[in-house]
């Protein structure tokens, strides 16, 4: 206290203010740290300084300093900071990740052997020796960390781990006082945070604790911190204690943390226990009151004050509460000192629960049946998820709390009168109690149900019936609520012992055609009838497979006849839809003359239907886009390109079809080409001229080769014209309009054996060439 005013004065001078905690390694030695900015009280005496430990960095920069925040939204304004990385990376905003390491920066084995943990590194300590006049001392930090992701379940798993250790001075164990308050549970990462969704999340812990997740504008550059915490312990008056105050990185240097203790905190302390808060789940309930205890051993005084009002009849070591506020103490010691303490009380409201009867239904009529009592809770609660029912009891003052007649299985309950009440004992999250009664009814309501009707497409009485349906069905009957649930049994054994219900489908494999389930009834967690559900099975109409016909477009409108092709007869109607839609016809078969895909659905008189598609495709005649020749070679060919909606097959003069539109080595001559649709739509043909000249003639008058006759001529092809010529280039002969040979003459001379030469020429202007022998 001595010099702390002159150094905060020097260390205004050239601090730079500003939104976020700034830090200082070098300003204040770690005596000062202790005695000047966390103790700075007359009342504790002996401070001295034993040990430090922190990381070199090599430069100037510690692990540990002075922080001040003021300007900022930091909790504390100033005070001492820990952490397991370099200072300067404590300061904020939260940009950047803390996560430094130094050379032979080791662990700490009491942390580890209090805590029960192992594998630390980075510890930063300091250690020191203190006397107090009063026999309790507490201080105030917040502990924050980067190893708090929002939204990475690594919160759920990875923390590093620090400790206030305090032990009288010459002894050797240690308590931690940095603990979740009421617990002996060590605050961590892992101990303290609101929760982490999803899977590989985990819940809320000790939630009333956080502070909260840091984002970028944090005056800190740590991802969260928890709320101010208090470390509280007791001591024996003008004693010496010797503390550790000890951080360290745990498995490895990843992810900083640091530790910030509020300066001028370090104080004599009267603890009044923690907190009672709604929000940590540990309030009053309506009809307790809590003892505070602030009795200290050397106290001349207690001081009692109720929401900052001193309460001046309240003198003595003990306060009773019995409202909602904040109660403060101040305890004086040896005439000038004061012991501080404080909590907050809140009373929570006890649990609004409503009454309620649970119906049951008695199959066998004598007002007795088994009740589960849990389908009360959420009548009871109104579906409050803050709300538990506990308990059932049959007597009211065990459900208050006697725990007389308390209800063992409350899920299989066997009345004990007609009528009977019992008690459902109801808690908040606060542990108050309230009670509400449930009266135990009986249901018989009427409720005959029409028989269900399927229909088999196997027709041999066994079919699936959807769960689903067959609710629909029952809450359709006007005896049933809308509002109710069903549910489905095969037998009565089965409903009575409520064993083995059908969620989604049933089979009736056992009883083909004609078959019964079991219902229960429930309406708003009460049973409202048994009663049974007939099913009726009835086989569908027998059908043909899909099939597909052809339609030949070259015969339209003619018409062709499409069957619904059922097998066997019986009353049906039938409706027929055209590529979907319908056209509204009720015949056995229709005529048509139009493509597509034609859908018949034939129903019978039990409502049973069953569909057929036959897909109508179109066919037709070729048309011929051309006839390609290749002649008056050796190897004649004819290539044939044909269009149309068919399937095309090739014959030449009524030979056998083909599927290639090609012929090779055909013979010079006139030829009669079909083309065959497959698909039964007709034959178109075309006379193909292929055209060959004889290589030699014998004009003899044996009636055999007379005449030099070329092949492929015919009425389409008489404008062909042929010009003869002897060796010389004479003329002898013109063939191709009235006459389509040559007999060897000239001007009705017969010519000499010798070689004759040939120009035929096509109207197209195609041209043949070529010689000939003529022998006598």
């Amino acid at each position: 206290m001595k010099n702390y005013l002159f150094l905060l004065a020097l260390f205004a001078s050239f601090v730079s203010w500003s939104q976020n905690v700034q830090v200082d390694a070098n300003t204040y030695s770690p005596q000062q740290l202790i005695e000047d900015i966390l103790v700075d009280s007359n009342c504790i005496t002996n401070v001295n300084v034993t040990n430090v430990v922190g990381g070199d960095f090599g430069d100037s920069d510690l692990s540990y300093g002075y922080f001040d925040a003021t300007g900022s939204s930091f909790p504390f304004q100033s005070g001492v900071v820990l952490s397991t990385g370099r200072l300067n990376n404590v300061q904020g905003p939260n940009t950047s990740l803390s996560d430094d390491d130094a050379p032979n920066w080791n662990g700490d084995n009491d942390l580890e052997t209090v805590l029960d943990e192992s594998s630390t590194l980075n510890a930063t300590i300091i250690e020191f020796n203190f006397e107090a006049v009063a026999n309790q001392i507490s201080f105030r930090y917040i502990f924050a960390s980067e190893e708090y992701q929002e939204g990475n379940n690594n919160t759920c798993q990875y923390s590093d781990l620090f400790g206030f250790l305090i032990r009288p001075d010459g002894t050797t164990q240690y308590e931690n006082i940095a603990v979740v308050p009421g617990t002996e549970t060590p605050i961590k990462v892992t101990t303290v945070h609101s929760g982490i969704p999803g899977g590989g999340g985990c819940d809320p812990i000790n939630e009333g604790y956080f502070g909260g997740w840091n984002d970028t504008s944090a005056p800190i550059n740590f991802n969260g911190q928890t709320a101010i915490l208090t470390a509280v312990a007791d001591v024996i008056p003008n004693t010496t204690y010797h503390v550790k105050l000890v951080i360290a990185d745990h498995i490895n240097y990843r992810y900083d943390s640091a530790v910030f203790l509020e300066a001028g905190s370090f104080q004599l302390s009267a603890d009044l226990g923690p907190d009672r808060l709604i929000a940590n789940y540990n309030a009053l309930c309506t009809d307790e009151t809590l003892i505070l205890d602030a009795f200290q051993t050397n106290a001349d005084s207690y001081t009692w004050f109720q929401n900052g009002i001193e309460l001046t009849s309240e003198t003595s070591a003990t306060y009773e509460v019995t409202q909602s506020g904040t109660y403060d103490v101040e305890v004086t010691v040896n005439g000038t000192c004061i012991a501080y303490g404080g909590i907050t009380v809140e009373y929570s409201s006890d649990p609004i629960v409503f009454d309620t009867t649970l119906i049951a239904c008695d199959i066998d009529l004598d007002g007795f049946t088994t009740y589960n009592l849990w389908d009360a809770s959420l009548v009871i609660t109104g579906s409050d998820q803050n709300l538990t029912v506990v308990d059932f009891y049959e007597t009211q003052t065990g459900a208050e709390g006697s725990d007389i007649g308390l209800i063992e299985d409350p899920s299989n309950y066997l009345n004990t009168s007609i009528g009977q009440t019992v008690y459902a004992r109801v808690v908040n999250r606060n542990g108050c109690i309230s009670v509400a009664q449930v009266i135990l009814d009986i249901a018989n309501n009427p409720v005959s149900l029409d028989a269900f009707p399927a229909c088999d497409d196997n027709n041999d009485g066994i079919t699936i019936f959807s769960i689903a349906d067959l609710e629909s069905h029952v809450l359709n009957n006007p005896d049933v609520p809308n509002t109710a649930n069903i549910t489905f049994y095969a037998s009565e054994a089965d409903l009575i012992n409520q064993d083995n219900p059908f969620t989604s489908e049933y089979e009736n494999i056992s009883n083909p055609y004609v078959d019964e389930l079991f219902i229960q009834i429930r309406d708003n967690g009460n049973c409202f009838a048994y009663t049974t559900l007939p099913l009726a099975v009835f086989d569908s109409p027998e059908i043909l497979d899909d099939e597909t016909l052809i339609y030949c477009l070259n015969e339209y409108p003619e018409t062709i006849v499409v069957e619904s092709g059922v097998i066997g007869h019986g009353t049906l109607t039938y409706e027929w839809f055209l590529n979907g839609t319908i056209l509204f016809l009720n015949s056995e078969s229709i005529q048509i003359n139009e493509i597509g895909i034609y859908t018949v659905i034939a129903t019978n008189t039990n409502g049973c239907s069953i569909s057929r598609e036959i897909t109508v495709n179109p066919s037709n005649i070729a048309t011929i886009e051309s006839i390609a020749v290749n002649d008056g070679v050796e190897n004649n060919t004819i290539a044939i390109t044909v269009s149309g909606e068919g399937d095309y097959e090739y014959a030449l003069d009524y030979g056998v079809y083909q599927d290639e539109p090609f012929f090779s080595n055909v013979l010079a001559d006139t030829h009669l080409l079909l083309i065959r649709d497959k698909n039964g739509c007709g034959v178109i043909t075309e006379e193909v001229a292929v055209f060959g000249f004889p290589k030699f003639f014998t004009p003899n008058g044996d009636g055999i080769n007379d005449t030099w006759n070329p092949k492929g001529i015919s009425a389409k092809t008489r404008a062909i014209r042929i010009k003869i010529f002897d060796r010389y280039g004479k003329l002898i002969k013109e063939i191709g309009t009235s006459e389509n040979s040559w007999d060897g003459t000239f001007n009705g001379k017969l010519l000499k054996t010798d070689d004759y030469w040939y120009l035929a020429t096509l109207p197209n202007g195609r041209t043949f060439t070529g010689h000939f022998t003529l022998k006598r």
